[in-house]
């Protein structure tokens, strides 16, 4: 019988027990950083802040907020060494960069404790999602300098779990006929792919054995979740995580990630990073890594922008019974893009490709592109089909409208103005910009 909690007396703390472990946390980080990494000793020195003064959440407003071209200029090649490593070479267990989708790849360096700490948060999030002892769980997350793969596994062996650790979700479609996986750890288009990839080899991914998908590495529409639990016949759950150590899962109840309070706090600021936003609002994720007194940590973050967004769904009791926070799954500002005055992010573009008339006709791949002078704007959106021949693309292109205008009125004001277009292309298999980039694609360019 799969277990109900990881470690029930945290996942379910009274919230005033709660708040009062994360603000002893905090004191211990602040405390922490401020002896142990160079970075942030002299970053109190220079601020002129006392980490003592700093006694519960409500004081990180106090602190600067750091990005990531911060860490950036604090390393190699900018730097002579690397500023936010806490512990001595000896210590580091392994080095990890982020994917520097946006720039020269983030360093970390993590110790053992920090390997423990990011695998436990895969364990809750997996048990929040039903997986455990016995289940067989195919990861198609990268291994190597990204951290997710590697401590999914760890977490995997903690719970009983067998992995096969493919790394990618290429991989021959026997692995399904012969090891009977139960779970998968993918992307919406890995697992699309791989299903037609079934299909095409006489397998129904319906029939396949499997049971639980589990979502990382990009935010996605409720309407591809929808159109992936159709193809698959199971349950689709989202997870959130990066390197810097914001790992947060869906449990079963699927209305928002929790997150774990007492290994990582999250607030949610105001554009302007001055202020948090009230519960329910739209606000910049901002991270502190919290360590129990006497932990340590061979790379901690205090107030670090994510440059990602989101909004508290609940701070009370889940229908699963755990109590820690939940957040909406986080959007990315860097796959947002302003269209004659309208903010869209990719997803939005997502939910009008996934509309449930839509997906007769479309394999679900898509690539939008903005191009535009002073005057007007043109969106681009190619999308790939089924069957060219047949695809009824007037179809598509309503239900494409219809959707994007009612979540975006102002677009649909700049349309009717003729200050926007919206343009559509439709291809075969294989025939978008993305299928030649190696690598995780740009869905939404902006080519101004």
């Amino acid at each position: 019988m799969t277990r109900r909690y990881w470690d029930e007396t945290i996942e379910t703390m009274e919230r005033g027990d709660l708040d009062a472990l994360v603000d002893e946390r905090i004191r211990y980080t602040v405390r922490y950083a401020a002896e142990h990494s160079p970075f942030y000793k002299k970053w109190f020195a220079k601020e002129q802040i006392d980490p003592a003064a700093v006694t519960c959440h409500e004081d990180l407003l106090d602190l600067p907020v750091i990005s990531g071209q911060v860490i950036r200029e604090h390393q190699p090649p900018a730097a002579a060494d690397f500023a936010f490593r806490s512990v001595g070479w000896e210590e580091v267990f392994t080095v990890h960069e982020t994917s520097g989708t946006s720039g020269v790849p983030k360093t970390f360096f993590l110790i053992w404790e920090d390997w423990e700490r990011y695998a436990e948060k895969y364990a809750r999030a997996f048990t929040a999602q039903g997986i455990g002892a016995g289940d067989r769980l195919v990861l198609c997350t990268s291994y190597g300098m990204n951290i997710g793969a590697n401590t999914m596994t760890l977490a995997a062996r903690d719970l009983g779990v067998a992995v096969i650790p493919e790394g990618k979700c290429t991989f021959p479609v026997r692995v399904v006929r012969d090891y009977h996986p139960t779970a998968i750890v993918g992307s919406v288009f890995k697992l699309l792919r791989l299903a037609r990839r079934l299909r095409a080899e006489g397998i129904e991914p319906q029939d396949s054995g499997v049971q639980r998908l589990v979502i990382g590495g990009e935010g996605f529409a409720a309407e591809s979740r929808a159109h992936l639990e159709k193809v698959w016949g199971c349950e689709v759950y989202n997870t959130y995580g990066s390197t810097e150590g914001t790992m947060c899962g869906e449990c079963q109840a699927k209305n928002g990630l929790h997150c774990p309070e007492d290994l990582v706090h999250v607030d949610l600021y105001d554009p302007a990073l001055r202020r948090f936003v009230k519960d329910g609002e739209d606000g910049r994720l901002v991270l502190t890594t919290l360590l129990p007194p006497g932990g340590k940590a061979g790379t901690l973050l205090l107030n670090y922008d994510t440059e990602d967004w989101s909004r508290v769904v609940s701070r009370g009791t889940c229908p699963c019974g755990r109590t820690h926070l939940k957040i909406e799954p986080p959007w990315r500002e860097t796959e947002t893009v302003t269209v004659a005055g309208c903010a869209i992010n990719r997803v939005d573009i997502e939910r009008a490709v996934f509309q449930p008339e839509n997906m007769a006709y479309l394999t679900g791949e898509y690539e939008a592109f903005v191009y535009g002078e002073e005057d007007e704007t043109v969106l681009r959106v190619s999308m790939e089909c089924e069957d060219l021949a047949t695809a009824d693309r007037n179809t598509i292109k309503n239900r494409f409208l219809e959707t994007i205008f009612k979540d975006k009125p102002t677009l649909a004001e700049a349309c009717e103005e003729s200050r926007c277009r919206v343009l559509f292309h439709f291809t075969a298999p294989g025939g978008l910009e993305l299928a030649s980039v190696r690598g995780r694609p740009k869905r939404l360019v902006d080519r101004r």
